[in-house]
């Protein structure tokens, strides 16, 4: 465990809370398709994984921890891929458990590259273990957050391109939006490149402009895209255009 000595001092002051009682030959307080990690192989599972790791630590006797486990079940499934998601039972690691401070559960922490990124304690749903571990996971080529772009957009470096329908950027578009329907960019390169500001293009959620990002890359014209679509924009609140 070498490798989280270094970093302790992050842990400082501890978390808030109590743990209960020990209960031997526990199933870590939720049953379901995540794995659980021993003291043995954290190193190997958690410590020397190659993509990110979030490790819950969790208890038989914790009822908040049953209660969010079909969450952080599905945020598992969504996060394949990108993201291990693993347990550790405090009760059956109790000297991983007092090395990494581990005070209430459920605790969750992530880890990146041999390194803690975050911990938070407390029964977080899907919304919050996303929040919690988006800053650490790579970002395709090209992709822009909404409020990045928003930022881009006030300081007029862009220019956001609607790659929808003509009848859909009729109906509702970022601001400033130049109508350019994804069936007619290709033919329309030059003009896209002309435009008084790097082009960023969107679509509804995100998937065809990242797809058409990678291709682009590929040709040697690598195109920034907004990551969600104007979904994501208007998630976050940001303003709409509307005739």
């Amino acid at each position: 465990m070498g490798y989280l000595s270094a970093d302790m001092h992050i842990f400082g002051g501890g978390s808030r809370g109590s743990r209960g009682p020990g209960s031997p030959g526990s199933a870590g307080g939720a049953k379901g398709n995540i794995p659980f990690v021993t003291e043995r192989d954290f190193e190997q599972q958690v410590l020397l994984a190659e993509t990110p790791v979030l490790v819950q630590f969790t208890a038989d006797w914790c009822q908040p921890c049953k209660t969010i486990a079909p969450e952080v079940e599905a945020f598992a499934a969504e996060m394949e891929g990108k993201l291990k998601v693993l347990r550790v039972d405090i009760d059956k690691a109790q000297a991983l458990a007092r090395q990494l401070r581990i005070q209430s559960v459920p605790t969750f922490m992530l880890f990146v590259d041999q390194r803690l990124g975050d911990v938070q304690v407390g029964a977080l749903g899907k919304k919050q273990l996303r929040a919690m571990v988006e800053p650490f996971l790579p970002r395709a080529a090209g992709a822009l957050k909404a409020r990045e772009l928003a930022e881009l957009i006030k300081q007029g470096a862009v220019v956001p391109v609607d790659v929808r329908d003509a009848g859909a950027h009729g109906r509702a578009h970022l601001p400033g939006a130049k109508s350019m329907p994804l069936e007619e960019l290709e033919s329309r390169l030059a003009e896209l490149y002309m435009l008084p500001g790097q082009p960023v293009l969107y679509d509804r959620s995100g998937d065809k402009t990242k797809d058409l990002a990678e291709r682009m890359a590929e040709q040697g014209a690598p195109v920034a895209y907004l990551e969600g679509g104007i979904l994501a924009w208007e998630a976050e609140g940001l303003p709409i255009e509307r005739p």
